[in-house]
């Protein structure tokens, strides 16, 4: 019975250290914590380009990249950032759709942190940019854990994109995910 009790004070410790993901834009001072999982080649694995291999290329990207960025922020654990998450915006006949992209340290993999960020976003981004209809995700067809991610905050998988685009010199099965404005939230 002892055990029980502690077990599910375990849990609630754990739960309550969860409870203070935030989202909050990613600065230069945060580049220790960004070159955590920017080296990983657990999370980097299905990205477009290489782990990053100094810290002076992880600088480049924040400055060039996540700066300027209208939609990218830190996925935070009180304050300090464990992943990134964005929306990427789009012109023309495509703005009514954002991509959203993601990423997170592997030490809080299945924790939740993820799908926690990503409704986060989902309940604010077409607040933020009214004119967005639709948010859709791409996700290789073997990184599962992304797919749970997306599926756990409403998203809808629409279905495999054959050969949809180059990752590493090879070309890749995707999964699309679209979330509407008027779906329901989870």
């Amino acid at each position: 019975m002892e055990d029980l009790s502690l077990q599910s004070k375990v849990k609630e410790s754990r739960d309550d250290e969860f409870s203070s993901i935030s989202l909050r834009p990613l600065d230069l001072s945060d580049i220790d914590h960004f070159m955590v999982w920017a080296t990983d080649e657990k999370v980097t694995r299905f990205c477009a380009g290489e782990p990053y291999t100094s810290k002076e290329k992880g600088l480049d990207f924040i400055k060039n990249k996540v700066l300027p960025h209208p939609w990218f922020k830190a996925i935070c654990l009180g304050n300090r950032p464990i992943g990134i998450i964005s929306v990427s915006e789009n012109s023309g006949i495509k703005r009514c759709r954002g991509e959203l992209g993601y990423l997170l340290a592997s030490k809080y993999w299945g924790k939740g942190i993820a799908t926690r960020a990503v409704k986060m976003v989902a309940e604010t981004i077409f607040d933020e940019w009214p004119h967005l209809e639709r948010l859709e995700a791409l996700v290789d067809v073997e990184n599962v854990r992304s797919q749970k991610v997306l599926q756990k905050a409403g998203f809808l998988r629409e279905g495999v994109l054959r050969k949809y685009l180059i990752q590493l010199g090879k070309a890749r099965d995707m999964v699309m995910f679209s979330l509407l404005s008027t779906d329901p939230r989870i």
